[in-house]
């Protein structure tokens, strides 16, 4: 009998909200957050316009806001990030979650947001694995790049398959509410877009 694997997206999927627009508002504020959006609006808006790339975007809106941050604060913000925004987490979804744990399914969280805000908000699962976009540091602060791919689309596929290679040997459940999620769906045995059952 094949043993199951379950990927769950988060934002949109676990959370009913985008968590990197909420996550940056926590750490900056209102002010810095729209002052930050002011500098990186002709990124967002070619971005809009699909001239330029998501990533790409989305990294200048990172490193406008936490270039030189020192990476330990910038876990802590996580932690409080958490214990403020618990709210945000979906009943329907959680209950899909917590049966394929309780069903001792292997459950990876792939998203394009990062672990150090992640994980704190599914802390009551510490057997849950994680595949992030994750931030690049030097000397102990955050740069602004990327020190993986941006976790969206194709990258998801590529980044689980790197976990999971023996594709034959698993039946695979995959929860995604995006475009982004749409390539993990397409290999699912039980694809669900949207809804939980």
């Amino acid at each position: 009998m094949k043993k199951s694997i379950a990927v769950f997206d988060f934002d949109g999927t676990l959370t009913r909200d985008d968590t990197l627009i909420l996550f940056i508002r926590h750490v900056v504020g209102k002010c810095g957050f729209w002052l930050a959006i002011v500098k990186c609006f002709p990124w967002l808006l070619a971005f809009k316009l699909k001239l330029y790339p998501n990533w790409k975007a989305k990294q200048k809106l990172f490193a406008t806001c936490f270039k030189g941050m020192e990476y330990n604060n910038f876990v802590e913000c996580g932690t409080t990030f958490a214990a403020v925004h618990s709210n945000l987490l979906r009943v329907e979804a959680i209950e899909a979650l917590e049966k394929h744990l309780n069903a001792g399914n292997k459950v990876y969280i792939v998203t394009a947001s990062m672990e150090e805000w992640v994980r704190p908000l599914l802390a009551k699962y510490p057997s849950l694995l994680f595949i992030t976009t994750t931030p690049e540091c030097m000397d102990g602060r955050l740069t602004g790049c990327f020190a993986s791919p941006n976790c969206y689309g194709g990258e998801k596929v590529r980044r689980f398959i790197l976990n999971e290679p023996f594709r034959d040997e698993y039946e695979l459940f995959v929860y995604g509410d995006s475009a982004g999620d749409k390539a993990l769906l397409k290999m699912a045995d039980n694809a669900y877009y949207r809804r939980f059952s």
